[in-house]
């Protein structure tokens, strides 16, 4: 059996595991206590169990604030809260209840990680630095990563199975290019000035512009609209935190493009089909890049190493290659994208099991 909704169509909650749980279907914990980029780049695998493992519920280890994009993956039964700082490893996991059927480590901290979950005793442990697991490399793009993991295990997994179901709700700004200046370290942060400059030629174009901002990005995105000419009602988000998600998902399917750095929402434009440029820097896009690049442009301008050499994600400054990304480039990359699609686009409400 797999998620439901209520009558109008709208996913309920999801469900946490609580003390009074009382185990009627068996559980799968998936762990992957990361940000939003990286549990859409785990919809395949999740996907993967669903379909593999039917008659399961399937328990997402993750950050609280994650539960609506959980939701929207139509994936996710329950989410049981948990996070680190960084890219740590929670240190320990409120898991109440019957030991999980099986437990998946999507967290990729090795042993550490693998560890946490072993402690709940699960009856079969889906894991790398496991004796019975697959070996780990390390130049490997993070969805087929995950997805060998499970075919490992006898569950057929594609990572090009990246979709998320389209909204239900309606963009507040239909069309729109989205411009996203923000990223979770500086490493990944193009100068806001050019991210202005874009903004700016493409509002004189005659493209609609909205400038997206996280929480703590209030200055950034607003310095960004107002070198750009934009009207202050065209920054969403940064005020009170990020832009909520059912807010965010609409504005993202029915935009135009979206225009980032190598961040959560760019990976949410690839999870709805958006058309996108994305800017990468200290990550190559053949270890984090959209899988079909007819409707996406990734922008990267690597050192002459071969291998290249690895950057730093989460640096305190902008990774030179980043650097080397020029305006032009960004500008011609949006002129050849294909056109969105008619809404609604292929898709239907995401939906969830009752808590």
């Amino acid at each position: 059996m797999t998620s439901s909704a209520d009558r109008t169509g709208h996913p309920r909650p999801l469900g946490h595991p609580s003390r009074k749980y009382a185990a009627v279907r068996p559980r799968i914990l998936v762990l992957r206590a990361l940000g939003l980029g990286d549990l859409l780049a785990a919809v395949p695998a999740l996907r993967a169990l669903r379909r593999g493992l039917p008659g399961h519920d399937i328990v997402l280890a993750a950050p609280e604030r994650l539960a609506p994009a959980a939701e929207a993956t139509g994936l996710v039964d329950r989410l049981l809260p948990a996070s680190a700082p960084g890219r740590s490893v929670p240190p320990a996991l409120a898991w109440d209840g019957p030991a999980p059927e099986v437990a998946v480590d999507l967290h990729g901290n090795g042993h550490e990680s693998r560890l946490l979950l072993a402690r709940l005793n699960p009856r079969r442990l889906y894991a790398y630095a496991h004796p019975d697991g697959p070996a780990w490399q390390e130049d490997e793009h993070e969805r087929h990563r995950w997805c060998r993991l499970l075919r490992w295990y006898g569950l057929d997994a594609d990572p090009a199975d990246v979709s998320i179901p389209r909204p239900v709700t309606r963009s507040p700004a239909p069309r729109a290019v989205i411009v996203h200046p923000g990223a979770d370290a500086a490493a990944r942060c193009w100068p806001a000035d050019r991210f202005a400059a874009v903004a700016r030629e493409l509002c004189t174009a005659g493209h609609r512009v909205v400038v997206t901002a996280g929480a703590a990005e209030e200055r950034l995105a607003a310095f960004v609209a107002a070198e750009a000419g934009l009207p202050q009602d065209a920054v969403l988000g940064g005020r009170s935190g990020d832009v909520p998600f059912d807010v965010l998902t609409p504005l993202v399917a029915e935009a135009h493009c979206v225009v980032a750095g190598d961040t959560g929402l760019a990976h949410l434009a690839t999870a709805l089909g958006t058309p996108s440029v994305t800017l990468f820097g200290p990550v190559a896009p053949r270890l984090w890049g959209p899988p079909a690049r007819a409707r996406h442009r990734v922008l990267w301008h690597p050192d002459a190493d071969d291998p290249p050499r690895p950057g730093d994600a989460h640096g305190n400054r902008p990774d030179e290659r980043l650097l080397r990304i020029t305006v032009d480039e960004v500008l011609d990359a949006v002129r050849t994208l294909p056109p969105p699609g008619p809404w609604p686009r292929t898709g239907q409400a995401a939906v969830v099991r009752p808590g």
